[in-house]
C-alpha cells in the first residue's frame, strides 16, 4: 500500500532517521529487532530469502518497483530530497526497506552440512564484511561465522557491499568467544587462522594436506587475530607475499584463502 509523506518528521519514518550514525543505528536496530535494506535488488533478495518487510520507503520512481514485493507492508513514497532529510544522506537507489531481523542459527546447526566455515573475528570495518560476504558466496563458502566484536553483517553498508548476499550465505554470531572455535573442531573442522605468525605455514601447503572441513579465522584489518583467538587455532596459515607487502586488505585475503581452499 503506497503511502505519500511530505514531512521529514512523520513518525512513521522514524526507522528511517540518521541512517549514517553507525552508533545509533547499532542500537536501534537491535532494539527494534531490524536491519535496512537499500536498493531494489538488494531488498529483493532479502524478501526472496524469506526475510520479512516492516515497511519501505520510496521515490516515486522506485514504487513500481518496490511496491510488489510489499506484501502488506506499506510503502512510504517520498520526494528525493526527503528522502535525504530523513536519512542524512542522499538516496542513490531511491528504494529502502526496514526489515525485521530472522532468528539465527546455533553454531552446532549452522556448520553440521558445512565443508568450509569463514569464521570472522574484530572485523569492525562494515565495507570489509560485506566484501567478505560477497567473497564467500561467489567462491562457494558454506557458512560464516560472526565473533562477538565484529561489525553487523546486516548493518546497512554491509548489506549494500555484499550486493544481498548476507541473505544468501548462512551465518550466525558466536556467543561463546573463542570456545566456539573448539566446537568447530569437535564437529571435525581444522581451525587454521590466518596470521603472520613465526610458525605459520603456506597457504598453498596447507591446502596441499587435503583436510576435508576446515574454518578458516581471519581478524581486524590492523592487529589482525588476537592472541585468545590464536591459542585456539590447530595452525596458522599466510600468504606468501612478495614486492615487500607482508598482507593484504583483509577482504582481498579472504578471497585468495577462499579460492585456494575451494572445495574441488
Amino acid at each position: 500500500m503506497a503511502i505519500r509523506i511530505d514531512d521529514p518528521a512523520d513518525p512513521r519514518l522514524a526507522l528511517y532517521a540518521s541512517l549514517t550514525d553507525v552508533a545509533l543505528r547499532r542500537r536501534f536496530e537491535a532494539e527494534r529487532g531490524v536491519y535496512m535494506a537499500e536498493g531494489a535488488k538488494v531488498i529483493e533478495r532479502a524478501v526472496r530469502a524469506g526475510h520479512r518487510p516492516h515497511s519501505f520507503l520510496a521515490s516515486e520512481r522506485w514504487l513500481p518497483t518496490v511496491e510488489p514485493l510489499a506484501g502488506e507492508a506499506p510503502v512510504y513514497v517520498a520526494s528525493d530530497a526527503l528522502l535525504e532529510a530523513v536519512t542524512g544522506y542522499q538516496v542513490h537507489r531511491g528504494a529502502l526497506a526496514a526489515m525485521e531481523r530472522p532468528a539465527l542459527p546455533s553454531v552446532a546447526e549452522l556448520v553440521a552440512d558445512a565443508r568450509r566455515v569463514v569464521v570472522l573475528e574484530e572485523i569492525v570495518d562494515h565495507t570489509n564484511v560485506g566484501a567478505i560476504f560477497r567473497s564467500a558466496a561467489g567462491i562457494g563458502a558454506d557458512a560464516v561465522l560472526v565473533a562477538p566484536t565484529c561489525a553487523d553483517p546486516l548493518y546497512r553498508r554491509s548489506v549494500k557491499v555484499s550486493m544481498g548476499t548476507v541473505f544468501q550465505v548462512p551465518w550466525t554470531r558466536s556467543e561463546d568467544w573463542p570456545g566456539d572455535l573448539d566446537l568447530l573442531r569437535k564437529q571435525g573442522f581444522v581451525v587454521a587462522g590466518l596470521a603472520l605468525a613465526p610458525d605459520a605455514v603456506t597457504l598453498d601447503a596447507f591446502s596441499a594436506a587435503g583436510h576435508e572441513r576446515i574454518a578458516m579465522v581471519m581478524g581486524a584489518e590492523g592487529d589482525g587475530l588476537t592472541g585468545a583467538a590464536l591459542s585456539h587455532v590447530d595452525v596458522a596459515v599466510t600468504i606468501p607475499m612478495a614486492g615487500g607487502v607482508d598482507s593484504l586488505n583483509v577482504a582481498a585475503a579472504s578471497a585468495v584463502a577462499m579460492w585456494e581452499l575451494r572445495v574441488r
